[in-house]
Parts: C-alpha cells; structure tokens; sequence
C-alpha cells in the first residue's frame, strides 16, 4: 500500500533527487505543453491578436493561481516534515485541513476575478483590439481557478509523501484531452478564444478528478476516517503560517508580472505578441527549476522533520550541481534557436524575430534565476516562512522600476523588456544567496561533515 511513497532519509541524496525530479519534470512539462498547444492553436488558427489577447490575461490569472496554490504548497512542507518524522495521523490531518482551506479559497478569489476581470484588464492598459477576448479568456480561467487549485493540492501533498509518479500520470492524460479538445473546438468547431478556454477547463477538471480518486485508492494516507475530519488550530496554523507568505510571494511576482505587462502592452500589439511567445516559452524554460526546487524542497523536509541536517546541507549541494548543469544547455539551446522555436508560435516575421531576440537577451541570465530556485526550496523544506515574503517584495519591487528605467530613460526600448527580467533575476538570485549566509547556515550547516 505504500508502494508510491517514498522516504528520503536514507540513501544517496543525488539519487533521491534525481529520481523524484524526473517525473515531476515531466509533470511539469505536460502542464506547459498543454499552455503551449493553446498558445500555438490559438495563433496559428484564430490569429496573432488573439494570440496576443490570451498573453494579456496570464500575469492576472497568474495572480489568482498564486493567491490560491502557495497554500497548497504550504501544507505540502507542513506533510512532509510529519512525514519525515513518521506521525502519521499528522501527516492525515494536514491533508484534511489543507484541502477544506483549498475548497474555499479558490472559490472567493475566482468570484472576485471573474467581476473584476475588465477593470484588471484597463489597469494594465490592454489594447481596445484585444479586449473583449482578453475578458472573456479571464473570466473562463477564473472558472478554472477551482479545478487547478485543487489539483496543485493533490499534487503537493502527494509529493510530500515522495510520490511524484500519480500526479504526472494524470498530468500528461489532462495534456491529451486539452489538445484533443483544442483541436475540436478551436479547428473544427471554429469557436475562437471560447473553445480554447473551454478545452483549459474541461482538461482541468478531468486532471483533479481522476487524480483525487486515484489516491485514495492507492495511498493510505488518503484514506480519511470521520474521526480524521476536523479543523484544528494548531494545524491550521502550521499550514498558513508557511502557506500564506509563500501565497504572498506568489501573488508579489504576479503583481510585478501585471507591472511588467502594463509597460509590454504600451508598445502595442506586436510587442505584446512577441512579449507572449517568449512568456510561453520561459514558463516551460522554468519548469526544471521548478522541479529541482520541489524535489530539493521535500527532501529538505523530510530530513529536516528526521533531524538529518546534515543531509540537508548534501542537498543544497547536490542541487547546486544539478542546476548548473543544465543551466548551460538551456542557454546554448535559446542562443542558437530562437527564432525556430519562437516560430512555433506565430508566422508574422516581426513577432518572431523580436520574440528571438528577447530570448537571446534572457538566456544570459538562467544562471541567476537556478540560484533562486535551488534557494527557495531548501529554505522552503526547512520552513522559512520569511524568505517567500521577502523575495517577494524585492521582485515586484525590481519589476515595478526596473522595465520603466530600461525602456523609458536608459533608451533601450523593446529590447529593455527583457533586459529588465534578467536584471530581476540578479537582484533577486543576491537576496536569495544574503538569506542562505544568514538563516540555512545558521539552522543547518552547523551539523554538516
């Protein structure tokens, strides 16, 4: 019965590492290439102002999905840490706590972004060409927000109990439906901006269903007696008191991300294309970062609840390693064939020459943004609540005058869009590496060998 769970306290920390970032690499990778295949749909068959339209909405959903999934995130560590102390009717509660909190936020700030959806819209100065289906792509996303948050809830607990392989299982069977679907209702039922969004919710919905019964068909953890159905405080307190900055931190970076957008969309159209295909491709040039920072996190957790401190420290190292690694394929890759895989996306020449340009600039700074993410998730796996909140406030801080300082009184124009992202990821890779001197060191590598 414990079959998909696994215990990182004993073996080679490189190995634990590896292994349960590779299915979830995988996972994550089908989530983008589901983001992907509505992108190349959309503009492909509907047009470059369509195209341009779903890349108006993704820093204000963005910030919705933020607000609801740094919860789930936060009972994640919460499970792993009990777990790696083998309480198991703990590891039970915080699943039963993080998933009642997880029906009732999703459900507040989709009402809310549903309502509000053309008011964001007009803050971030959207082009009048690109409204009405900028608003109706909101709306539909906030429809969603439920489903994804729930499925990012399932998917944390289960790899805070070391199971990466269940969420990728349902990951990828999501990526086929939304295509399938996309391709059904956006290229044979020509219903534009409608179809593709319906296909992202359709395929959402189906993703947390089939997960959710899965496990608790095959995880003992997930078995929940009546008894098991309560809300406790002290609980309740672990999971926000992790789950809330983290939230914060989240929603923080969408806000700088609707600053960043603001200043994209004042270029108009073409620049907002190209801005979207290069967003479309870093969120997937994010993801094994993201990876290493989940899988050092629950390893972090689970040796950090065990008192192994020691191998905590090994795998701060052994991500550091990792993460270089596959820093410098990543930019030989965007150096050499911007403009092929900006291409996927759409056929007008300025947007895809522009589009690999911005990539070209980008890439020069990976090296800043793995440091982030290798940081954020030892700190996260030993509960720092503060490190989320303060790196955070430094990223939307960079992203508020930073884009306005490169193309507004530097002169660097289009080109000081993504200028301004790298130059971010410094500032924020510094802070990071500031908080592992004074706060990892100080918890954890007093008992490193």
């Amino acid at each position: 019965m414990k079959s998909n769970i696994t215990d990182m306290t004993h073996g080679a920390p490189a190995r634990h590492i590896l292994l349960f970032a590779l299915p979830t690499l995988i996972g994550n990778i089908f989530q983008q290439i589901y983001n992907l295949a509505d992108s190349m749909i959309v503009g492909r068959f509907i047009g470059s102002n369509a195209f341009a339209a779903v890349g108006a909405t993704s820093s204000i959903t963005f910030l919705f999905f933020a607000l609801c999934n740094g919860i789930g995130s936060g009972g994640g560590i919460v499970a792993s840490q009990y777990y790696g102390a083998h309480d198991d009717s703990n590891v039970k509660k915080c699943i039963v706590n993080t998933g009642l909190i997880m029906l009732i936020v999703p459900v507040m700030f989709g009402l809310t972004g549903f309502g509000l959806a053309p008011y964001l819209l007009s803050l971030l100065k959207t082009p009048t060409l690109i409204m009405a289906d900028a608003v109706l792509y909101t709306r539909f996303m906030c429809i969603g927000l439920l489903f994804v948050s729930l499925y990012n809830y399932l998917s944390s607990m289960l790899k805070a109990l070391g199971d990466a392989k269940t969420p990728l299982y349902f990951l990828i069977t999501s990526t086929i439906i939304n295509i399938v679907l996309d391709i059904l209702l956006v290229c044979v039922f020509p219903l534009g901006i409608t179809g593709a969004a319906l296909a992202t919710v359709i395929s959402q919905f189906i993703s947390v269903l089939l997960c959710g019964i899965h496990a608790y068909r095959t995880n003992p953890y997930f078995r929940i007696r009546r008894d098991d159905i309560h809300v406790t405080l002290r609980m309740t307190y672990q999971i926000v008191r992790l789950g809330v900055p983290m939230s914060v931190q989240f929603s923080l970076i969408a806000i700088s991300a609707m600053a960043l957008q603001r200043v994209v969309n004042s270029f108009g159209t073409t620049v907002v294309a190209a801005f979207t295909a290069t967003n479309r491709i870093e969120q997937l040039i994010h993801q094994p970062y993201m990876t290493l920072a989940a899988s050092i996190a629950t390893f972090s957790g689970q040796n950090f609840g065990a008192k192994r401190n020691d191998r905590v420290y090994a795998g701060y190292r052994t991500g550091i390693i990792i993460m270089i690694s596959f820093t410098v394929l990543l930019m030989f890759v965007m150096q050499l064939f911007g403009k092929a895989i900006t291409g996927l996306f759409v056929s007008d020449r300025e947007v895809i020459t522009l589009g690999a340009k911005g990539l070209k600039i980008t890439s020069m700074f990976y090296l800043a943004l793995g440091m982030i993410y290798v940081v954020r998730g030892v700190l996260s796996g030993i509960g720092d609540a503060f490190f989320s909140l303060f790196n955070g406030v430094v990223e939307v801080i960079g992203r508020f005058t930073i884009p306005l300082l490169m193309t507004s009184y530097l002169g660097y124009g289009e080109a000081g869009i993504w200028l301004s992202s790298g130059i971010v990821w410094i500032i924020s890779g510094v802070t990071a590496w500031i908080r592992y001197l004074t706060y990892f060191r100080s918890k954890v590598e007093y008992n490193a060998p």
